[in-house]
C-alpha cells in the first residue's frame, strides 16, 4: 500500500486541512457513522449535563452537531473551500441553548475536547493499517485543533447573541415594570407582580423614586447600581427606583454611584405609592438647578421638606411676600436682609433674644434693636400667633431666591 505523505510547503497556515491529502477524505467516509457513535457514547458519559433521555430534541441535536462536525471535516479535505454554513449554524444553535440552559461554555469546550479525543485515538489506531506517516499524522492533528477552533468560534457567536437578546428581554421588563410602578393611577397590584418575576425582580415593601440630571462633566458616567435598583437613564427625564432605601448602607451606595449626576431621592414610601415618592423628586430636582437646594451631593427630599412645600406654588407665595413685606420695601436693600434673617430667627425661636443671636452670632442687644425696627414697620401684626407661619414661608422664599431690586430709589430710607 502507498504510504501517505505531505510535505510542510503543502500546509495552508491559515486552512491546515489544506495540506492534508485529499484522498484521506475517501478513507475515512466510511468510519464516519461508526465513529460518531463512539464520540456520541463518550460525550454522554462523560458529560452528565448532556444525558437527557426524555429530551429527544436536545438528543437529536448532539447528534446531528456531531455527525456534521465529522462530515464538515472530511469535506474540507476533500475540498477546503467547501461551505461551512450548515455545521456553522448547527453550533450555533448549540451556543444558544447552552446559553438559554445557563451554562458557560466550558461543558461545550469539555465536550468537543472528548470528541477529538475520540477521532485521535481511532485515527492513530488506523494509522498503521493506512500507513499513514508521522508527518502527515502531524498535519491531521493541527487540522483538528484548527477545525474545533472554528467550531468553537459559531458556538461562541450563538452564545453571545442569546445572552445579549437575554439581556436586551430582561432590560425591557424591567423598563416596563418601571413604568408600572411609577404609573399614575397605579397599576394592579397583580401585574406589578407577574411583571416583577419575569423582570428577575423581588417587590419590597417600600421605594424611593430618584430623579437625575447630568452635571455636564466629561466623560459622562453611565451610574453603576446594584441589580436590584429599577433605572432609565436614557429616558427624557432619567429616573431609578431603590427599593428598600432606608436599609443598611444603601445612601452610600447612591452617593457614590450618582456622583456625577445632580440626584434628588424622594421620600421612603410603601412600593404602590413609588409615583408619590417621583412626584416630590421632581418637585426638587428643578429647585437644585436653580440653587435653592444644594446640589454637591445627594439630595434627599426628606431633609428640605419646607422648602418644597413652601415652593410648591411658589407664584402664590410671592404675592403673598409682595403683601406682607411691603413695609420692608423702605430699608436699604443690604440691611432689608438683615432685618429679614432676624425677623424668620425670632420667629423659629419664639422671639426669644438670646437664643436669636446665638443663632445668628450676633449681640442680643443687636437682636433687640432689629426687632425694635421691625416693630416700627410692622407694628403688633408680627405677634400675632396667625400670621407666624405665613411669615416664615414668605421669608423662607424672599432670602433663598430674593426677587430682582426694583430700579427706582426708594423715598424713605431705614438704617
Amino acid at each position: 500500500m502507498r504510504t501517505v505523505t505531505t510535505t510542510i510547503e503543502e500546509r495552508s497556515p491559515l486552512k491546515p486541512w489544506a495540506g492534508v491529502p485529499r484522498r484521506l477524505s475517501e478513507m475515512f467516509r466510511p468510519h464516519l457513522e461508526a465513529l460518531a457513535e463512539e464520540m456520541i457514547e463518550e460525550i454522554l458519559a462523560g458529560i452528565p449535563e448532556y444525558a437527557r433521555p426524555q429530551d429527544e430534541g436536545y438528543a437529536r441535536l448532539v447528534r446531528l452537531a456531531v455527525e456534521g462536525a465529522l462530515r464538515q471535516f472530511v469535506d474540507l479535505i476533500s475540498d477546503p473551500e467547501s461551505s461551512w454554513d450548515s455545521v456553522a449554524a448547527v453550533y450555533r444553535e448549540i451556543g444558544w441553548a447552552e446559553a438559554r440552559e445557563g451554562r458557560n461554555l466550558d461543558v461545550l469546550q469539555t465536550s468537543l475536547r472528548l470528541g477529538a479525543r475520540v477521532a485521535w485515538r481511532r485515527l492513530a489506531a488506523e494509522s498503521e493499517r493506512y500507513d499513514i506517516d508521522r508527518r502527515t499524522l502531524a498535519g491531521i492533528a493541527e487540522a483538528i485543533f484548527a477545525f474545533l477552533d472554528e467550531i468553537a468560534r459559531a458556538a461562541t457567536d450563538g452564545y453571545t447573541k442569546a445572552r445579549a437578546q437575554e439581556a436586551g428581554e430582561l432590560e425591557h421588563r424591567r423598563r416596563r415594570l418601571l413604568d408600572l410602578l411609577l404609573a399614575e393611577p397605579p397599576a394592579a397590584p397583580q401585574a406589578i407582580a407577574d411583571l416583577a418575576r419575569l423582570a428577575q425582580w423581588r417587590v419590597p415593601r417600600t421605594v424611593a423614586a430618584v430623579v437625575l440630571y447630568e452635571r455636564g462633566r466629561q466623560p459622562f458616567s453611565h451610574p453603576s447600581l446594584p441589580p436590584d435598583v429599577l433605572a432609565d437613564v436614557n429616558r427624557r427625564e432619567p429616573c431609578l427606583l431603590v427599593p428598600d432605601p432606608e436599609g443598611p448602607g444603601r445612601g452610600r451606595m447612591l452617593e457614590s454611584a450618582l456622583r456625577t449626576w445632580v440626584a434628588v431621592l424622594g421620600p421612603t414610601v410603601p412600593t404602590e405609592d413609588a409615583a408619590k415618592s417621583l412626584r416630590w423628586a421632581r418637585e426638587a430636582l428643578p429647585l437644585a438647578r436653580r440653587g435653592i437646594l444644594p446640589s454637591d451631593r445627594l439630595i434627599r427630599c426628606a431633609d428640605h421638606m419646607p422648602a418644597l412645600v413652601v415652593f410648591k406654588d411658589e407664584e402664590l407665595v410671592r404675592a403673598v411676600a409682595d403683601q406682607r413685606l411691603a413695609p420692608l420695601k423702605a430699608v436699604r436693600p443690604r440691611h432689608r436682609e438683615r432685618l429679614m434673617r432676624t425677623l424668620l430667627a425670632c420667629l423659629q425661636n419664639g422671639f426669644n433674644a438670646t437664643e436669636v443671636a446665638s443663632r445668628l452670632h450676633v449681640h442680643p442687644q443687636t437682636v433687640r434693636y432689629r426687632l425694635h425696627q421691625l416693630e416700627e414697620l410692622f407694628g403688633t401684626w408680627l405677634y400675632e400667633p396667625e400670621n407666624r407661619l405665613e411669615l416664615e414661608m414668605v421669608l423662607t422664599v424672599w432670602l433663598i431666591a430674593p426677587p430682582p431690586e426694583e430700579p427706582a430709589a426708594l423715598p424713605q430710607s431705614i438704617d
